[in-house]
C-alpha cells in the first residue's frame, strides 16, 4: 500500500505539469488581452503596464517564471483586481466553494445511496421502477436548469427560501445546495441500486441467510461495504464535477465563491487568475483521485496495491 501510494503522489506531478502547461498557452492563444476593457488607454500607457506585470517578455520566459512562481506556491498579482493577489482570491473563495459543495455532497451521498438501496429491496416492483424513472430524469436535467426552476418556485412562488447570495446561514446554502447536487443524488441511487442487486445475489449474502441472521444485519454488515465500493468510486469524480460545476451556481446564486472568480477572470482575460484557479481545481481533483483510491482498499480488503 505505500509503494502504491507514493507511485500516485509521483505520478501526480506531470499530469499537474501538464495541465499548467495546456492552461498557460491556452489562456494566451485567446483572443484579447488583461488590457483590452481599459477603453481609450494610449499605446505606451499599456505598454508600460505590460512591462510592469511581465508580459512584455517572450512566452517562453513567462512560461519558465510562472513555473518558479507556482513552485514557490504564488500565483502572482490579479490584473483586474489591482491590490489582491491570486492567493488572496482564492483563499477568499475557497471556504465558501468548500462548504456549498461539501454540502452538496454528502446530500448527494446519503440521499443517494438511501434511494438506491431502497430502490434494490424493492427490486422490479412499481416503486423500485418509477425511482429509477425519476432518477434518470435527475440525470437529464443539468443544475443550470435545476436551479431557476428552483428559484421560481421556492424562491418566489412560495417565498420560503431567499434567491440568492451568501451570507453562510442556512436558508441561503439550501437551494444552491439541493441545485448542485440533484444530478449527483440521480446518479449515486442507480450506481448504489445496480451494485446493491448484485451483492444481494451473492453465495456469502446466502449464506449469511442461512445462518438466520437477521436481515437488517445482513444488509449492514454484509451488504452495504462492497455494495458502496463503485459508489466510493464514483466519488472522486463526483466531489470535483460538484467543485467545477458550482461555477455555473455560483453566479445563478450570486455565491462569492472560487466559481466566480474564474468566471469574471476568463471574462476580464484575467491570465494569473484563471491560471490559479485552474490549478487549484487541478489539485483538488488529483487529491480526490488518490482519496478514492485509499478509501477503495479500506472498504475491500481483497485489494492488494503493493502487487
Amino acid at each position: 500500500m505505500l509503494n502504491y501510494s507514493l507511485k500516485r503522489l509521483a505520478s501526480a506531478i506531470p499530469t499537474l505539469l501538464i495541465l499548467i502547461t495546456v492552461a498557460f498557452f491556452l489562456i494566451r492563444i485567446a483572443p484579447g488581452g488583461p488590457f483590452d476593457s481599459e477603453k481609450g488607454l494610449p499605446a505606451e500607457i499599456e505598454a508600460n503596464l505590460e512591462a510592469k506585470y511581465q508580459l512584455d517578455d517572450p512566452l517562453v520566459i513567462q512560461y519558465f517564471r510562472y513555473l518558479g512562481d507556482i513552485a514557490r506556491f504564488d500565483f502572482g498579482p490579479s490584473f483586474h483586481y489591482r491590490d489582491w493577489t491570486v492567493n488572496q482570491l482564492i483563499a477568499q473563495g475557497a471556504p465558501v466553494s468548500f462548504t456549498l459543495g461539501g454540502i452538496a455532497l454528502i446530500l448527494a451521498f446519503v440521499v443517494g445511496t438511501l434511494i438506491g438501496v431502497w430502490a434494490a429491496l424493492k427490486q422490479n416492483s412499481l416503486s423500485d421502477y418509477l425511482t429509477m424513472s425519476v432518477a434518470m430524469i435527475g440525470i437529464s436535467i443539468p443544475n443550470f436548469v435545476a436551479a431557476p426552476l428552483l428559484i421560481l418556485l421556492f424562491a418566489i412562488a412560495l417565498g420560503w427560501l431567499p434567491a440568492g447570495g451568501w451570507d453562510g446561514s442556512i436558508q441561503r446554502m439550501v437551494l444552491p445546495a439541493i441545485a448542485l447536487s440533484l444530478p449527483m443524488i440521480a446518479y449515486v441511487a442507480r450506481i448504489t441500486r445496480g451494485s446493491m442487486i448484485e451483492v444481494l445475489h451473492s453465495s456469502f449474502i446466502r449464506t449469511a441467510r442461512a445462518k438466520g441472521m437477521p436481515e437488517h444485519e445482513v444488509l449492514l454488515r454484509h451488504a452495504l461495504k462492497p455494495a458502496l465500493l463503485p459508489v466510493i468510486s464514483y466519488l472522486g469524480p463526483a466531489a470535483a464535477a460538484i467543485l467545477t460545476g458550482s461555477v455555473v451556481i455560483e453566479r445563478i446564486f450570486t455565491i462569492p465563491g472560487i466559481g466566480s472568480h474564474f468566471v469574471q477572470g476568463a471574462l476580464n482575460r484575467d491570465y494569473t487568475l484563471v491560471m490559479g484557479v485552474v490549478i487549484f481545481y487541478g489539485v483538488l481533483i488529483i487529491a480526490l483521485n488518490y482519496l478514492v483510491d485509499l478509501l477503495y482498499a479500506w472498504l475491500d480488503p481483497r485489494i492488494r496495491y503493493d502487487r
